[in-house]
């Protein structure tokens, strides 16, 4: 109905018009949306290559993560740390391009520049793969040997459990224990070296036995000596080298001790060729 030129449809566009104002009020909250980040992902206050400031999301009853920063509970200290995951975590933080170069520099024995590349970053990544690949890798040529000279003599063959387990404790304990002992010898003739980085050194160094084990397979017995010889030679020449110049300074016995390193890196490649591929049917 019309009224002095007044409709109802111009009420409805009144009050329409009044929500539209009270809906931009200042007083009302906008929505706001943030910038995404992902630009510069990782953040920028990361400080590894890998990890970095990244902390993974809480858990909900906060069992098996770390505290937050302004928790009240008190963080382990002393030897109580080596038993957290946080205390190893700068010796993983490599990446694939670091693991490629240091095994590049170990097949090349003579330039001895691994410790020096390594004094500011030895890592174990790099080295626990090394000697868990070596362990299926000498189990499982090993293996294939063996069955290999059954069946040629159509003689019966069952596979040895203990090449796993006796690769397992020759390689995990070799890339172990002789840098821990070598470790206390250097201490006790003042020539201290950073533990990690004898792990980094040794564990690098068995790396030329993993081609040298798949050679292996050739049932040609003087190849097998001369693969074996070499890679022997090339480890022990990568680690002496690289540690001559820093055993030098524990006086006129550094010449026994680089001799000592040399020899015993050699022995293991001559035990590798008697247990592996000594066959015996």
């Amino acid at each position: 109905m019309m009224s002095g030129g007044y409709t109802s449809l111009d009420k409805d566009n009144e009050k329409i018009s009044g929500s539209v104002l009270a809906a931009s009020d200042p007083a009302h909250v906008t929505v706001k949306f943030a910038e995404s980040n992902l630009q510069t992902f990782p953040p920028s206050q990361a400080q590894g290559k890998i990890t970095g400031g990244f902390q993974p999301p809480r858990d909900a009853d906060d069992t098996f993560l770390k505290p937050a920063s302004g928790s009240d509970e008190s963080q382990p200290s002393g030897w109580f740390r080596a038993l957290t995951v946080t205390a190893y975590k700068p010796y993983f933080d490599v990446d694939t391009s670091d693991v490629l170069e240091r095994i590049k520099d170990s097949l090349f024995p003579f330039k001895a520049s691994f410790s020096e590349k390594t004094a500011n970053n030895p890592d174990l990544y790099g080295p626990f793969w090394i000697c868990t690949t070596l362990i299926f890798v000498a189990a499982s040529i090993a293996t294939f040997v063996t069955y290999l000279a059954h069946k040629l003599q159509k003689k019966e063959w069952n596979y040895d459990i203990n090449l796993v387990t006796w690769s397992a404790g020759l390689f995990y304990g070799y890339a172990t224990i002789v840098p821990l002992i070598l470790y206390i010898i250097l201490k006790y003739f003042s020539a201290p070296s950073g533990l990690v980085q004898l792990f980094c050194l040794y564990g690098y160094s068995l790396f030329v036995f993993i081609p040298a084990l798949c050679l292996s397979v050739i049932p040609i017995e003087v190849f097998r000596w001369a693969i074996v010889g070499v890679a022997g030679f090339m480890s022990a020449t990568f680690v002496a080298l690289n540690l001559r110049n820093h055993i030098r300074s524990a006086g006129e016995r550094w010449f026994l001790i680089v001799a000592g390193i040399f020899l015993l890196q050699v022995a293991l490649a001559v035990v590798l060729k008697f247990y592996l591929f000594t066959v015996t049917v």
